[in-house]
């Protein structure tokens, strides 16, 4: 065979050699670009690094990166709590969910301090439930005290000032009559624990998510008994106050607890705004949801998420969000549609 032709053949194959790598090469490229244009960022707002909102946050947010299967990347940031999280809402980015309770939105709504009057807090939407900010009332066993209304006569932590629990064992206190009975201390919450366990004061009340590490450590020391309501104060108390909800905390949650208690909570949750699109919204729910049985082996307080919760976030869901309910036959009041 002639020396040009071969050549000349292996010049054209290595020229189509070229061609097919620099078409496969810019097919991967595009590809890779493609994906790339696919993922969306999200940022979270939560509260203060040593918050147990902003760790419920860390771990949510890692559920929706790998509910998603990479489709979403969400930055955690810090905030100063709740009010400033709805403060901000209104312009924020569309891709901004947020921590907040229903009761602080409607607040918003309403123009009362430290709100001023914005529409676009009406801009606001549900996505999905966190564990709510559950009030335990704690005494010690010994203490003869079975219910709240025993609490007359005995010394008392109701919590830092301004917190749920001790705005919540006021409101309880008053409903029974018994606030002027009740000797309530003001001390530094971090020292309640060894005030009850040296039997200096007869409990505390503390609102987190359980298992609340502080009441399991005391459970742990010294035998407990947790109180909650009546069910006719109970009804009281939440026909009073629309931020509280009936909460119950399981048998078995503390050591030596052995039945369900029936306690009050304030409600928690994972907002929007209209801004996103229903598609995302869509898919950050769907993805919350996939992981939620994950989410409890993470954190024993994820087990209190469950369809009855999406209720509890009293303000209207994202269209995509509600999609997601629909599809997955989850009751919606007719408020939150």
């Amino acid at each position: 065979m002639n020396a040009k032709r071969v050549f000349g053949a292996a010049g054209c194959l290595a020229v189509l050699c070229l061609a097919g790598c620099l078409v496969v090469g810019n097919a991967a490229a595009k590809e890779k670009t493609t994906s790339k244009e696919k993922t969306t960022s999200i940022t979270v707002r939560a509260g203060k690094a040593d918050s147990p909102n902003y760790l419920l946050a860390r771990q949510f947010s890692e559920a929706l990166v790998l509910g998603g299967n990479g489709a979403f990347t969400l930055d955690v940031k810090e905030s100063q709590g709740t009010v400033q999280n709805v403060i901000d809402a209104p312009k924020s980015s569309p891709n901004t969910l947020f921590i907040a309770s229903h009761s602080v939105i409607r607040q918003a709504q309403r123009g009362a301090k430290p709100f001023s009057k914005n529409p676009g807090y009406y801009d606001i939407r549900a996505l999905f439930p966190i564990p709510f900010q559950t009030v335990h009332w704690l005494v010690r066993q010994d203490s003869g005290i079975k219910s709240l209304a025993d609490l007359a006569g005995h010394s008392f932590v109701p919590g830092s000032k301004g917190s749920i629990s001790e705005r919540m064992t006021a409101a309880v206190l008053q409903t029974l009559g018994i606030e002027k009975k009740v000797q309530l201390l003001d001390i530094d919450v971090a020292g309640a624990p060894a005030a009850v366990m040296s039997n200096k004061v007869s409990g505390l009340a503390v609102a987190g998510t359980f298992p609340v590490p502080m009441v399991n450590d005391i459970a742990k020391a010294t035998p407990i008994r947790l109180l909650g309501p009546q069910p006719a104060e109970l009804a009281k108390i939440l026909a009073a106050d629309d931020n509280a909800v009936e909460q119950i905390i399981p048998k078995g949650t503390y050591p030596g607890v052995d039945s369900d208690v029936t306690t009050l909570a304030v409600p928690a949750g994972v907002y929007g705004s209209v801004r996103m699109s229903a598609e995302t919204a869509y898919a950050l729910t769907k993805a919350f949801w996939s992981q939620r049985a994950a989410l409890t082996k993470k954190n024993p307080a994820w087990r209190a998420v469950d369809a009855a919760s999406v209720a509890a976030l009293g303000i209207r869901l994202h269209a995509g969000a509600l999609r997601y309910y629909d599809e997955a036959g989850i009751p919606v009041p007719k408020a939150m549609r």
